[in-house]
This record gives C-alpha cells, structure tokens and sequence, in this order.
C-alpha cells in the first residue's frame, strides 16, 4: 500500500476523530456515551494508522499530520480523566454527604436494628454463657478466649489481617445493601444477626469482668466500621422500602430510582471499610495502652463529624438535588 492509498482508505475516520475532538472540547458537559464511544474508536484507530505510517511513511506529511491529531485527541482524553477525579472529589464531597443527611432515617432504623439485636445476644450470654455456642459459629466461638485478650500480639500477620477484615466488613455492607432487594426483609435479618454477634461477645467479656479490655478493642475500628455498616443498611432499607410502599409510582420505577441511590450509598462507605481495616489490622492488634485506643476511637468519630460538617458546607456553596419520589 502506498501513502496516497494509505490516506484515501483512512481519511474518513481522521476527519471524524477531527470533529469529535473539536466537538467534545467545547462541550464541557451533556456528553453523551455515543459520542464517548466513537471518540475511542477512532482515537485507536488513528493510534493505530500512526504507528503504520511511522513504519512505512517516516517522512511522510501524513505521519507529522497524524502525530498530531493522536496528541489532541491524548490531551482530551487526560482532560476527561482529570475531570473524573473531579467528579470523584464532588461525589465524596458533595453528593455522598447529601444522600447520607437526606436518607438518615433508614440510617438510624438500620443502626436501631443492629443495637436491638446487641442487646439481644449480650443478655443472653450474660444469663448463661453456654449461650455463646449456639449463637457464633462453631469456629468463633472455639477460637474465643477472654483470658488472652491483648496477649500475643507480635505473632499477629497486621497485613493480612487488615484485608481480610476489610473484605469481610465489605461483604457485610453489600449484603445488608442487596436485600433491599427483598423488600428489607434481608437486611432486617443481616443488621439484627450482626449485632446479636457482637452482642454474644460483650457478654462473654463482661461475665469474664473484662468489658473495658473488650471495648478498648473494638471500638478504635467499630465506629468507622459500624458507621458504614449502618449506611448501607440503611440503602439496602431505602431500597426496600420503596418496593414495599411505591406510592404513586410503580415498583418497577421506585426500584430504577432508588437503586442507583442506595448504590451511590454503598460506594461512600468504602473509603470507610479501607479505615476500618487499616485501623484494625495495625492499631487494634498493637501494644498500645487501652487508653490510646479509646483516643483513637475518639479520633475517628472526630472525624466523621468533621466529614459529614465540611460536607454539609460544601453542599451549601454547590447544592444538588435528589428527588424523594
């Protein structure tokens, strides 16, 4: 193939990738998928034809003239990625912190869940210990030992224990949130189940007297952990709800729009859990003093009053709105 058949094959697509480029660089918003998906066909298409004619038509003006157009059309696309970090910085900033003030109700129904169950297991246990074996999984409960609490902390794998919680909160989180999808009836059972577990153990330590040792352990993490535990329950209950009581609207409708909510709930509490695990698997396990794991904990709820007050500010100087339909 020569140049001239080179360029007579190919010209129609660099003219469009021209166009798009001009097109998507004045357009700073309403891009739509199509033109996004076009832009990426021909920008590797034009990529491709570069490196051709880099090969076979070095001196050609056609490789100078694509050189170019590849470059332009790299620099959009890099302007489209820092424009998604931006779009990152006002999800967590701006749109999270909204869903989180506009939706607290099912926040807090899902953290009253998670407390009634607590107190369920912790007087269980407390009334009869045996209870503990009936209530955690046979593994747990065997692996459970008051007496070493704190004790052996150097044989302690802090990375992989810092993942391995951190995927397992995760897990949690996504379930209490998908069983919005049985009308909450699934994320009823999954707060209540989790809390009767943690409440199982507060009564082991506290028949054991150690309830402040117990505590100084769990909290530093569990605020963080819990907090985002509750949000995406309270998405999973949004959702459900909305199936339960439509309103005017048909479930079909209600589960489209309250969906893509309760998902955008979920994704906020995931630099939540990445906290959790990093405090959890490095903090926790540590030999700190009691008291500086209590302060850490104090920290941490700090700093999610702080998060949500910035947030809260924020959403005063760029407003968005949701619909509670």
């Amino acid at each position: 193939m020569n140049v001239k058949q080179f360029v007579k094959q190919h010209r129609d697509s660099w003219s469009q990738l021209e166009d798009l480029v001009t097109t998507l660089h004045k357009r700073k918003s309403s891009i739509s998928g199509e033109d996004v998906e076009q832009f990426h066909r021909f920008y590797q298409k034009a990529s491709q034809n570069l490196s051709y004619s880099q090969t076979y038509f070095p001196n050609e003006d056609v490789t100078s003239y694509l050189n170019e157009l590849v470059l332009k059309a790299h620099n959009l696309l890099y302007r489209d990625q820092v424009s998604s970090f931006k779009q990152i910085r006002q999800f967590f900033g701006v749109t999270f912190v909204n869903l989180f003030i506009k939706q607290w109700k099912f926040i807090v129904l899902a953290m009253l869940l998670f407390v009634i169950g607590g107190i369920g297991g912790f007087i269980s246990v407390v009334q009869d210990p045996l209870h503990l074996y009936s209530i955690l999984p046979s593994g747990m409960a065997q692996a459970v030992d008051p007496e070493q609490l704190g004790k052996n902390t150097g044989a302690v794998d802090s990375p992989l224990m810092s993942a391995s919680i951190m995927t397992n909160n995760i897990q949690v989180a996504f379930l209490a949130f998908a069983g919005g999808i049985t009308f909450g009836l699934l994320t009823v059972y999954v707060m209540i189940h989790n809390g009767i577990l943690v409440g199982a153990l507060a009564g082991l330590f506290w028949n054991y007297g150690k309830s402040y040792e117990f505590w100084a352990f769990i909290v530093p993490h569990g605020m963080i952990e819990l907090t985002a535990i509750f949000v995406a329950g309270g998405a999973g209950l949004l959702m459900g709800y909305k199936l339960f009581a439509p309103g005017k609207y048909s479930r079909g409708y209600q589960l489209k729009q309250n969906a893509k909510r309760s998902v955008q709930l979920l994704l906020g509490t995931i630099p939540l859990f990445v906290i959790a695990g990093i405090i959890e698997g490095f903090i926790t396990p540590a030999d700190f003093s009691l008291e500086t794991k209590y302060m850490v904990a104090f920290i941490t709820v700090l700093g999610l009053i702080f998060y949500i007050v910035i947030g809260k500010l924020l959403l005063r100087r760029n407003p968005i709105t949701v619909s509670h339909d």
